[in-house]
């Protein structure tokens, strides 16, 4: 049992009851004190998140925008360089050339869509690359990163990137880049395209269904999130994990339930602190949603399905 003025566990415990009846030590009912308390904590977390992005935003728009400006436009200046240009004679024109010009410009046309990334000479020994990231096969945002080797047998650095800077970028650097750069810069598409698809699909849940969503927090890269949905009988919490910053799908699900002290279905036939406190459940078919779709579907099968899942719960509970 908990003591007095502990706080209280976080949304997503571990531990809770597998089995009906069983409630796990982990799921303590609230105190009116520990709601106060808890209000006032996310009170001020969305004030500081706030904050942050109000900061990192103008970040963006200064320094990051200025890098971003000067960088796509010596990466245009070297696209137009390098178009290739053919000259022939009319006695060398002839059906064989024409095919071999044909067959070469649809292996170039294959080729730019297969890949997200296209690599440029550099004035100055150096290499650029740029990522062109996409969601629902539109184009999305665009990232550059330069390299740079002083010669042949040094080993070859980064020295510029418009790169989100909460990213493992120099780690990766670190790792690949001096032993397998092929590697470094396929694994950085892969992680940046990664970034961008849980990015907007946090965004796309927002655009779409903000009005039922009470409070929501995520992490930079994205990789941890959570919301609150309390435009039903129970307030649910949800909070998903990725364990890999290549997922576009969550590793970990958690769906609670928590039933509401005025909703008319909680049982009153006791007067016990359980009965007038519910201890939350879980919600199985919501986890196993987020694990296997992406946010914006799965989100709209748990709402489908909510109302449906509430009710039985509350039955049961009521009829115990």
């Amino acid at each position: 049992m908990a003591a007095a003025g502990d706080p209280p566990p976080p949304i997503y415990a571990e531990g809770a009851a597998r089995t009906r009846g069983e409630i796990s030590p982990h799921f303590q009912t609230y105190a009116r004190d520990d709601d106060a308390k808890l209000e006032t904590t996310r009170a001020r977390l969305s004030n500081i998140l706030k904050r942050h992005e109000d900061l990192k935003e103008r970040l963006s728009r200064d320094s990051d925008k200025l890098i971003f400006e000067r960088l796509q436009k010596e990466f245009e200046a070297a696209r137009a360089a390098q178009t290739e240009e053919i000259s022939i004679n009319d006695d060398e024109w002839n059906d064989g050339l024409l095919a071999t010009i044909r067959e070469k410009v649809h292996m170039e046309a294959d080729r730019k869509a297969m890949s997200n990334q296209v690599i440029y000479c550099l004035d100055g020994a150096r290499i650029g690359i740029q990522y062109e990231t996409f969601f629902a096969g539109e184009p999305c945002e665009i990232f550059h990163c330069v390299l740079e080797s002083k010669s042949f047998l040094e080993k070859m650095i980064m020295i510029e990137h418009t790169l989100p800077f909460f990213l493992p970028v120099r780690e990766l650097e670190s790792d690949l880049l001096s032993s397998n750069s092929i590697k470094f810069i396929d694994h950085l598409e892969e992680i940046l395209q990664a970034y961008i698809d849980r990015r907007e699909q946090v965004r796309l849940i927002k655009e779409l269904y903000g009005n039922q969503i009470g409070e929501l927090f995520h992490s930079l890269p994205y990789n941890m999130i959570e919301f609150v949905l309390e435009d039903f009988e129970c307030k649910v919490t949800i909070s998903i994990r990725y364990s890999d910053l290549l997922q576009t799908l969550p590793s970990q699900a958690r769906v609670l339930a928590w039933p509401l002290r005025s909703a008319k279905k909680i049982s009153t036939r006791s007067s016990s602190a359980s009965a007038a406190q519910p201890v939350p459940f879980h919600l199985s078919y919501a986890e196993e949603a987020l694990k296997t779709l992406c946010l914006p579907e799965a989100y709209a099968d748990i709402v489908l399905e909510l109302p449906h899942a509430l009710k039985r719960i509350l039955s049961s509970r009521d009829s115990d």
